[in-house]
């Protein structure tokens, strides 16, 4: 076989294998193989070049390794050998000490000054520079005609193969991005809850980019919804609502960002900043709406219970008014501890505390009061209730009792047990009483629960409810 059929063949073989893929670094990996196999070199580089930046960047190599490729080599179009062939829009080739070639650019991470020589063709798609690739001998060799017209006609060939497959990764790249942005917009308009937004931002953040970590930091400074780890790279986007930065959103990886990153966290910025300004916004309508539900309801019990209070007939107004400021006093601390955890349920053990230490204020002379208070946790409206209904029967037992009480708080068999006893008269088992009257019908109709007065040397009482 002659050398031009031999050169032919190489040529097909090498089209034909590259054109089996659009994934771009295949595409670029087989490019390297099969023009260092074609050419029997010992290294072929190849290099795309990045429009934006002006730069012929190292995406391939067969051969050698790039120690780091966290720091692609670059070069402008001049620079260097493989630059100058770029510029030149021709080949270069030196047969030996390539090294020592005015033109010749090293890099730390790339070990080229091993390599006797060197032959640099420009990539042209459609006489634009799509990139330069070049192939490096250890032992000096002179290329012949034939050789580096066959390098031509490789480079000439595989570069509108590459246009496409960076098309096709320019294309997947957006549908990724396209995708990324759709979640995160499905997140904010379906959760109504500010947190699960932001988690469900934060997460697709680290997916769409390949970042090793990424959080919201919010203008107060706070960082919410930390994942992952630092990287070696960091960037930080203001999240910004009508001229105002609200936020940022940090993302840190081990590789740089590149422009479309930037682009894409860009988007995802401002699709944060609506979020959290619609979740804060939907947060408000609602913690309103809450506030104003509790306290229309509460009001209504105070309402009752003055009613209550006014029926009695035999009642002494100043005791009656105090009595009725303590029942409000424990509305309040059950509002207290709602506003300060934010949150559905209150702790009993932390609001039976508050309460002991307030009613405690007036009637604990000379009392010994002791408590066991375990952690339970009740829904906001029930635990209204059962601050009444504690209220009255620990006021009782200061009252009425001798020189001890004492309170409990347990878990037994599924139901919440509140039990007060002193050592006294203790309460006053009149089923008339105005006390016992609203105890009894907040344990019977909110509580769903039962009340058992005991006398035995002093008084206990024990309201027991599910829990």
């Amino acid at each position: 076989m002659d050398i031009r059929a031999r050169h032919l063949r190489l040529l097909t073989e090498t089209i034909e294998a590259v054109n089996s893929t659009l994934d771009l670094e295949e595409v670029l990996g087989l490019v390297a193989r099969k023009v260092a196999d074609a050419l029997d070199a010992d290294a072929c580089f190849v290099y795309l070049y990045d429009d934006r930046a002006g730069e012929l960047v190292l995406r391939a190599t067969h051969g050698t390794n790039v120690e780091d490729m966290t720091r692609r080599p670059r070069m402008r179009p001049g620079e260097g050998i493989t630059g100058a062939a770029a510029a030149e829009r021709a080949p270069v080739m030196i047969a030996a000490q390539a090294h020592l070639d005015p033109r010749f650019k090293a890099f730390v991470n790339l070990p080229e000054d091993e390599y006797e020589s060197i032959l640099a063709v420009p990539i042209l798609a459609r006489q634009r520079l799509a990139g330069a690739l070049n192939v490096r001998t250890l032992a000096p060799r002179s290329f012949t005609r034939g050789e580096i017209e066959l390098l031509s006609a490789i480079a000439a060939q595989v570069a509108q193969t590459i246009v496409h497959a960076q098309l096709y990764a320019d294309a997947q790249r957006r549908v990724a991005e396209l995708e990324a942005l759709a979640k995160i917009s499905e997140a904010v308009s379906e959760s109504l809850y500010l947190e699960e937004s932001l988690e469900a931002i934060v997460e697709t953040t680290m997916e769409a980019v390949g970042a090793t970590g990424a959080a919201l930091v919010l203008e107060d400074g706070n960082i919410a919804w930390p994942e992952g780890r630092p990287g070696a790279h960091a960037v930080r986007l203001p999240l910004r609502w009508k001229r105002r930065q609200i936020g940022e959103l940090v993302c840190d990886r081990d590789t740089p960002f590149t422009d479309d990153d930037r682009a894409l966290l860009t988007s995802i910025a401002h699709h944060a900043a609506v979020a959290l300004e619609h979740g804060r916004a939907v947060m408000r309508g609602v913690l309103a709406q809450e506030i104003h539900h509790r306290v229309k309801n509460n009001l209504q019990t105070v309402a009752s219970l003055l009613r209550i209070q006014a029926r009695a007939a035999d009642a002494d107004p100043r005791k009656a008014l105090d009595d009725s400021v303590n029942r409000i006093l424990a509305i309040a601390a059950v509002h207290e501890v709602l506003t300060e955890r934010r949150e559905e349920e209150v702790e009993l053990d932390d609001l039976l505390d508050r309460l002991r230490a307030m009613l405690l204020q007036g009637l604990s002379a000379g009392k010994d009061v002791r408590a066991e208070l375990e952690p339970v946790s009740l829904a906001g409206s029930r635990a209204t209730a059962l601050a009444l209904v504690f209220s009255e029967l620990f006021q009782n037992a200061l009252e009425h009792g001798g020189h001890e009480v004492s309170i409990e708080l347990l878990r037994r068999n599924g139901d919440v047990v509140l039990a007060i006893a002193d050592d006294g008269r203790g309460i006053e088992r009149d089923a008339g009483g105005t006390g016992l009257s609203i105890v009894r019908a907040l344990v019977r109709d909110e509580l769903q629960g039962t009340l058992d007065l005991r006398g035995n040397g002093g008084t206990r009482a024990e309201v027991v409810f599910p829990a």
